[in-house]
């Protein structure tokens, strides 16, 4: 199991705190993590953004804690906009912890705030626990820990695709949007990936592709990052199976078969469409930048039109109105849990609005039709 400092956000278990106002979410917090991560007041709403933490909760393995502002503020829009924020969190959340008072249980208000709080983590599928203020917070822990088995993990990336011994190319192209010294998160999760398995990770950029082929005896298969997938494409021999950063995580994180066939959609886009492209992570855009550069001119070129509307979110912003949209096409989240990337395919299958994975996207504009049953790509 991966360390605290070694484990991807989009990978830890995420803990949230909910409650009333003043019920005592941040005193918990502070206690567990044994830091003075939240601000603790008297005054009723003292927290009013969500304040996250990383730690580890053995034999759990690393966490990340989040406070949240009280579900009863009702200091009006101020107080409406900090409940859709604390209520945003489970989109994110495996373990929900409810914390209450005595005050907060003898209350109708308490109870109906619970009430609805329960109904919508029934809904997301949300593990709930409750703490009373005054319970022991080791014992808290304890439960905490001893989740494992109710807790969705994450799925493998390429683990299960090799045996020991395998040999797998890496395609990792270094442009003016390559991060300065070091490898993108996609690209240095499957390599150790592979090496977790045993298996060999040859890593090279797509300009030298066609000299470290002939170099090997025998590949498993290449996996190379989607927006070289024209190049690479081309080079790679049609008996060596070929897939990319992209499309593994979309894999492990999204749902393959629904992104597949979303590919149509694009097709069919025609002017005045508007097409959402999101992002989990967020950064500085530069010359050449994938999401806002070269996904829109190939989606154009892909449809045929060039009167496309496009528009972008990044980070932990997607639209609770999707109805807009003709299509979404959305990046491989490696910096999003599996909860947050399953729950937007949920939203946009619910809205009939078609989602594309930045991989299968990418591939079918380069005349590539990814495979959901292999995770490969057929050219």
């Amino acid at each position: 199991m991966a360390g605290l400092n070694e484990t991807p956000k989009g990978d830890r278990t995420h803990i949230a705190f909910f409650g009333l106002r003043n019920a005592g979410k941040s005193t918990l917090v502070n206690a567990l993590t044994g830091q003075s991560i939240a601000i603790v007041n008297e005054r009723p709403g003292t927290t009013t953004d969500p304040v996250s933490k990383a730690m580890e909760i053995l034999p759990l393995g690393p966490c990340l804690l989040t406070d949240t502002a009280g579900l009863d503020d009702d200091e009006g829009e101020l107080g409406r906009q900090r409940v859709e924020k604390t209520l945003g969190v489970l989109a994110t959340a495996d373990v929900a912890v409810w914390v209450v008072s005595g005050a907060d249980e003898a209350s109708e208000r308490g109870r109906e705030c619970r009430r609805k709080f329960l109904e919508e983590c029934k809904r997301r599928n949300v593990v709930v626990l409750d703490f009373k203020r005054g319970d022991s917070v080791e014992d808290l822990k304890s439960r905490i820990a001893s989740l494992g088995s109710e807790i969705d993990k994450p799925h493998p990336l390429v683990s299960d695709l090799v045996e020991k011994g395998d040999v797998v190319v890496c395609v990792c192209p270094i442009d003016s949007a390559a991060p300065k010294g070091r490898l993108i998160l996609p690209q240095q999760q499957v390599v150790r990936e592979l090496l977790d398995a045993g298996a060999t990770a040859v890593v090279c950029r797509e300009t030298e592709l066609a000299e470290t082929l002939p170099k090997l005896k025998s590949v498993k298969f290449v996996v190379t990052d989607s927006q070289a997938f024209g190049v690479v494409s081309k080079v790679v021999p049609p008996e060596i199976p070929l897939t990319s950063f992209s499309i593994v995580f979309a894999r492990a994180k999204g749902d393959l078969r629904v992104f597949c066939s979303g590919v149509s959609a694009l097709a069919s886009l025609k002017d005045g469409d508007r097409v959402l492209i999101s992002e989990g992570c967020t950064h500085r855009r530069q010359c050449g930048d994938i999401g806002t550069v070269k996904l829109p001119r190939w989606i154009s070129q892909f449809a045929k039109c060039d009167g496309l509307v496009f528009e972008w979110t990044s980070g932990g912003a997607f639209p609770s109105d999707l109805s807009p949209y003709a299509a979404v096409v959305h990046c491989g989240g490696c910096m999003l849990a599996r909860r947050v990337v399953q729950d937007r395919i949920a939203q946009c299958v619910a809205a009939g609005v078609p989602i594309v994975n930045y991989g299968v996207a990418i591939a079918a504009c380069h005349g590539i039709v990814a495979s959901p049953e292999t995770c490969m790509v057929r050219r």
